[in-house]
């Protein structure tokens, strides 16, 4: 076990957990973003640096500091380190920077994005970004790509996080895209233009952080805060057949994995319940999904309180609210 301590909070973890695990431990504000590190997914992170911290003091035997800015999701913990995120000046000034940097190519189009509202670059540009750009060359840009029947690609959104190619490595037994060139001429592409089309190809979508990849099946027809998530499940051979309902009224208008507070899936789901199953007699409602995030979807205020839990049995923790006693 060691000892490490976060922005002036210490909390003991197993050897081998990194800053970044250490941290969400602790919850909160002192939780680093992190645009390509992805719990589920072995081997992510150390791609997109915003996860920056300063390792004020390296181990309790060793007690020099860390020369430069390490990247939290990939540096393990010693005994008796010590980490400032949220109160080092200079971690901050360096994530200002690193988020203009993702948005140098990134087009400004959140206006007509699906992924608005939800979009985890949107969240960390508006805490951490400027609010002028100083690049002036013209931005690279993209056609829109076709990756099968329910996935396009828009490769212009793309900042290179691999998610979806650890992704498709990890769950999938045969991956047919990737990330091709080098530099500034890296993309997401499938090289001789296959498509994909394996049973869990649709989670490619829930782990990109931008709109990079999006479900075509959904694509313009509503915006998430319009719309209500509910915690759902079916038997399903393929799958857990865990998921979130997305409706509007009576209407199904997507179905995705289920997330946690940071956004990353916590079971996969295979394509027939993502696909096929849009009809609310397909699956057993279990409630309202919380979504417990920075995000106008839990400013929606789409969870009603239930005065009188024990005439409605089985509700979400974030729904019930006992009457005042006598």
């Amino acid at each position: 076990m060691a000892k490490v301590t976060i922005d002036g909070i210490e909390i003991e973890v197993e050897d081998g957990t990194t800053i970044l695990q250490a941290a969400r431990k602790i919850g909160g504000k002192i939780v680093p973003p992190a645009m390509c590190y992805y719990g589920p997914l072995k081997g992510s992170g150390g791609k997109c640096r915003v996860c920056l911290v300063k390792v004020t003091q390296g181990s309790a035997k060793d007690t020099r500091p860390m020369p430069k800015l390490v990247a939290s999701c990939i540096t393990q913990v010693q005994d008796g380190m010590v980490v400032e995120n949220t109160t080092n000046e200079e971690v901050l000034n360096a994530r200002k920077s690193i988020v203009e940097m993702l948005l140098i190519n990134h087009p400004l189009d959140c206006p007509i994005c699906d992924q608005a509202g939800e979009c985890s670059l949107q969240d960390l540009s508006y805490e951490h970004g400027v609010s002028a750009q100083r690049y002036e060359e013209e931005r690279r840009s993209f056609n829109k790509v076709d990756l099968g029947p329910f996935i396009q690609l828009h490769m212009t959104r793309c900042i290179l996080c691999y998610r979806c190619v650890y992704t498709a490595d990890q769950i999938t037994e045969k991956r047919v895209h990737g990330v091709l060139g080098r530099g500034d001429a890296a993309e997401i592409g499938t090289y001789i233009e296959n498509i994909i089309d394996n049973d869990f190809s649709g989670n490619v979508i829930d782990v990109c952080p931008v709109g990079a990849l999006t479900d075509k099946t959904w694509r313009f027809k509503n915006r998430v805060w319009f719309t209500k998530p509910l915690d759902a499940h079916r038997d399903c051979p393929t799958c857990s057949g865990k998921v979130t309902l997305w409706t509007r009224g009576e209407e199904v208008l997507r179905v995705t994995a289920r997330k946690d507070q940071y956004n990353e899936v916590e079971e996969f789901i295979c394509n027939t319940c993502r696909f096929d199953k849009k009809e609310t007699k397909d699956w057993t409602i279990e409630g309202p999904r919380h979504i417990d995030r920075s995000s106008v979807i839990s400013a929606n205020h789409y969870e009603l309180p239930v005065l009188n839990v024990p005439i409605v049995p089985n509700l979400p923790v974030s729904t019930k609210k006992n009457l005042p006693q006598e």
